[in-house]
């Protein structure tokens, strides 16, 4: 089963962020996930600019950046100066009066343009997005904190995205309270890619490598 993991850099042990990065790359993660809040569009801050900015001169994988702040067209290209061509940035589409300009500044600096959507917002107000992105970033749980509960009404709106998927280019990622049970349900009927956090991948005191070699060799 061919899927992407990703490892939720908040839920990270800071005391020693550069072992994690390493200990995660050498472990086969695919991409490292920076999740940034401003306090305002989520009621949380986590991560910053230099947080960012650390990880990636610590590893050559990718990076998926999920914006999650107010009007970020005002200040997403201080992000992007400091990331690299091939690098995902996801905005969401509530935070933004027109959220295309973003989109298409994200496009312009050489990143991969992505869409993060809440729990609450529906696959109808985003479809002409879709048109111009290359990622959706699915929420499961309600955005600003790890360690949420699924919500199961969530999953009638992936079906639907699951559908225009297969006449589209887009990939979908799945944000929050990602299980076994969740990859093993919908990684073979096309999410392409999962965020891990604590559920899966950290507080587990096991290695890295270990627990992600267990999720890539689950029985499908």
């Amino acid at each position: 089963m061919n899927f992407k993991l990703t490892a939720s850099m908040m839920c990270a042990d800071y005391r020693n962020l550069e072992q994690e990065v390493r200990m995660l790359d050498e472990g086969g993660i695919d991409s490292f996930h920076i999740d940034i809040m401003d306090g305002r569009f989520v009621g949380n801050f986590a991560m910053s600019l230099n947080d960012m900015s650390c990880i990636a001169g610590l590893t050559k994988k990718p990076l998926d950046v999920h914006l999650m702040v107010e009007h970020p067209v005002n200040t997403v290209d201080i992000f992007l100066k400091k990331l690299r061509p091939g690098d995902t940035v996801y905005i969401h589409p509530e935070a933004e009066y027109h959220p295309s300009v973003t989109v298409m500044k994200i496009q312009d600096a050489g990143m991969i343009p992505g869409i993060a959507i809440n729990p609450g917002t529906s696959v109808e107000s985003i479809v002409e997005l879709l048109h111009i992105v290359k990622k959706v970033l699915i929420m499961s749980v309600n955005p600003g904190n790890a360690s949420q509960m699924f919500l199961p009404f969530v999953e009638r709106k992936i079906t639907k995205l699951l559908a225009i998927k297969e006449d589209s280019e887009i990939e979908l990622w799945w944000d929050g309270a990602c299980t076994s049970e969740k990859i093993l349900k919908y990684a073979p009927r096309g999410i392409d890619g999962f965020v891990l956090g604590t559920s899966l991948l950290f507080g587990h005191e096991r290695p890295y490598g270990e627990l992600i070699k267990d999720v890539r060799n689950m029985r499908f």
